[in-house]
């Protein structure tokens, strides 16, 4: 029977290990004992399976390593992940979903709503919770900061969610780079720029080059601008349209008719048509005949391009560019005439023909023919087109009434700005403010300086003064040192904004406000005294008889901060004794022990014939080491808090020897 059995296993051997016929190729290696049943229970089999996904995580398959071994794009030097500083990489579009949709959706709504304020306050409260705002919901909430102009909110936030780890992309940079050339910080921008260039993980977009160029050639920076465009160019771009003209009209502003020229030529030429077809250059190439004198040639390039058959790509821009060439070159009856047409086209979203900029050129042109009844009147209609005017526009429309001496419209129309949601800013005050002095309504100019600070507008210095000194002028010395006094903390005055509120405060007797302005200077800072505004005042008390008025108030206010300072010190060595105090009263007591205590209660024990058994030697040794301990962490407990009292206590010394 054994030999039997013997004999079908081998048979069943040999079966398995022969190869059949109808193989083409014998088997690439032998076969070993492999296991011929299934696995015996099923915790077997899940285990087998663990094991061999372990295996596959830390041994890909061939065909995993096949692919892996092909060339990958190396990534950027800063984007290695031992460089803690390196950029993050943004988040893909398809991570605004679920919950974070709902949140972005949330957040919109408050821009909608023209809640600012609330919509970033949501955004960083969301940044460090379970629902984590993406760079899409971010950039939205900076952008309508960016429409509003509320610039030290938007670098604010930004730099909040730089810090909190959230990936910056390209329109996080656009940003950027329009807030620094709306406030003439061209230097930063171009910082902004090279970080982009050379640090960022993605590259820059066209829109990065348009807002660059457009933002330099405002700054009458037209050579960094020219060299921007050279580096689009060998970076792999394509030549664009509206880039040359911000370029062209760069050269305009300069009166450079030749470089329009040369930019139009050689736009051309990368182009290689014979045509320009896109109708955002003529424009300014209208500008450059212009400036040559060579007004039909301007009006032949006009009636070409807007004429029957045309085959020009015109849009918004495109018309506002003729409109304005027109406008500013004695043609303002064809502007009209072109506005009227683009008024006609406007049939959004298909044709979109006529934004802000439409309105605001031809309510320049009606200004500047003063007729300013129709500049309101189409100011006025802008909504008719789903047009919203800016600050900007209000300021120039406002500003053009002033000095034509319209204040009563000026207001009215400053009034306006609350119901279509436009929010005046520095400008629009300070030119209300100066026209009110001129008209002689001081207060109405004070009321709006004082409404440009309750809105929690920066004045500058200069406009502080126009106003200090139109108060003066009428004699109203009262308020112009209460705003002296609310704009003292809030500005930086200098030596001749101090000598001039002084000098005024002299003239009318009032040598005691002097004295305390000199008081609060010297308290608050001494360097803020100079020598010439102390020699000023010097000089006024002198003829009074007071001169050494001075000399005893920095001396009385020496004297305070010296015993200000001995008491410091006197309560630095108070505590210190305290601590020193409390050290040594449990040094002897834990540390070394009360000995007599002890032997008593012993012997008083003993003697009352207490039934408690004798220790074993190691009970005592265990129990001896525990109160040890106990000592011991009493003891270094009691040194922190003493070490605790004394440095306080020398912090205040310190603090208080700084400042006297």
């Amino acid at each position: 029977m054994v030999i039997s059995k013997l004999v079908f296993l081998n048979h069943l051997t040999k079966t398995l290990i022969k190869p059949q016929r109808f193989q083409l190729h014998a088997p690439p290696c032998t076969i070993l004992p492999i296991r011929l049943f299934s696995f015996a229970t099923p915790e077997e089999a899940a285990a087998e399976r663990r094991k061999r996904k372990r295996r596959l995580r830390i041994e890909p398959p061939l065909s995993a390593s096949a692919i892996s071994n092909r060339p990958q794009p190396r990534p950027p030097p800063s984007a290695s992940p031992q460089n803690p500083n390196a950029p993050k990489l943004p988040e893909p579009l398809s991570a605004l979903s679920g919950n974070r949709l709902n949140l972005h959706n949330r957040i919109l709504k408050l821009i909608r709503e023209n809640d600012l304020e609330e919509a970033a306050l949501l955004t960083r409260h969301s940044i460090y919770s379970n629902c984590r705002p993406t760079i899409y919901t971010c950039n939205s909430v900076m952008a309508a900061q960016l429409r509003q102009s509320k610039y030290a909110e938007l670098l604010s936030l930004h730099r909040f969610i730089t810090q909190a780890g959230v990936g910056a992309n390209v329109i996080t940079y656009n940003l950027l780079l329009t807030v620094y050339l709306d406030c003439r910080k061209t230097d930063l921008a171009l910082e902004q720029y090279k970080q982009l260039i050379n640090d960022a993980p993605f590259n820059p977009s066209p829109t990065t080059y348009r807002i660059l160029i457009k933002g330099l050639v405002d700054n009458q920076e037209i050579e960094r601008a020219l060299e921007i465009k050279d580096e689009m160019a060998a970076k792999g771009f394509q030549p664009d349209p509206t880039i040359y003209s911000y370029l062209m009209l760069g050269q305009a502003k300069n009166s450079n008719a030749d470089g329009i020229f040369e930019l139009y030529e050689e736009l051309k030429e990368k182009l290689g048509t014979g045509e320009i077809t896109d109708g955002v250059i003529y424009g300014n190439l209208m500008k450059g005949y212009f400036l040559k004198e060579m007004e039909a040639e301007a009006m032949d390039c006009y009636k070409k391009v807007l004429g029957e058959g045309s085959q020009i790509k015109m849009n918004a821009i495109a018309y506002n560019y003729i409109m304005e060439s027109l406008s500013k070159n004695g043609k303002f009856e064809e502007a009209l005439k072109l506005f009227e047409r683009m008024k006609n086209e406007h049939d959004p979203p298909k044709n979109l023909s006529v934004n802000l900029g439409s309105y605001n050129v031809i309510v320049d042109g009606y200004c500047a023919e003063k007729r300013f009844s129709e500049a309101i009147e189409v100011f006025n209609s802008m909504g008719e087109k789903r047009c919203n005017p800016d600050p900007l526009s209000f300021n120039v429309l406002i500003d053009q009434l002033c000095s034509n001496d319209m204040l009563a419209e000026a207001e009215q129309l400053y009034k306006g700005m609350s119901d279509k949601k436009v929010s005046p800013d520095e400008y629009t005050f300070v030119t209300l403010m100066d026209t009110c002095f001129k008209e002689n309504r001081p207060d109405d100019a004070a009321l709006y300086f004082r409404t440009m600070v309750d809105l929690k507008l920066r004045p500058s210095l200069g406009v502080y003064n126009r106003l200090v000194d139109g108060l003066i002028k009428v004699g109203k010395v009262d308020e112009a040192k209460s705003f002296f006094d609310l704009m003292q903390p809030k500005l930086k005055m200098n030596d001749d904004a101090y000598k001039f509120i002084m000098n005024v405060l002299f003239e009318a007797g009032k040598h005691e406000e002097v004295l305390k302005i000199v008081d609060g200077m010297l308290r608050e800072d001494q360097n803020e005294l100079t020598e010439e505004v102390e020699e000023f005042v010097r000089e006024w008390l002198r003829k009074e008889g007071k001169e050494d008025v001075v000399t005893n108030l920095k001396l009385e206010i020496e004297r305070e901060k010296a015993a200000a300072a001995a008491k410091v010190a006197e309560e630095a060595e108070r505590a210190k004794a305290s601590a020193r105090a409390a050290i040594a009263s449990l040094l002897p007591s834990k540390l070394l022990g009360n000995k007599d205590g002890e032997n008593n209660e012993t012997e008083d024990g003993l003697s009352a014939g207490s039934e408690v058994a004798p220790l074993s030697a190691n009970e005592e040794l265990l129990k001896g080491k525990e109160e040890a301990d106990e000592t011991s962490a009493e003891v270094i407990s009691a040194i922190g808090d003493a070490e605790e009292e004394m440095v306080e206590a020398e912090r205040n010394l310190v603090s208080e020897r700084v400042t006297a």
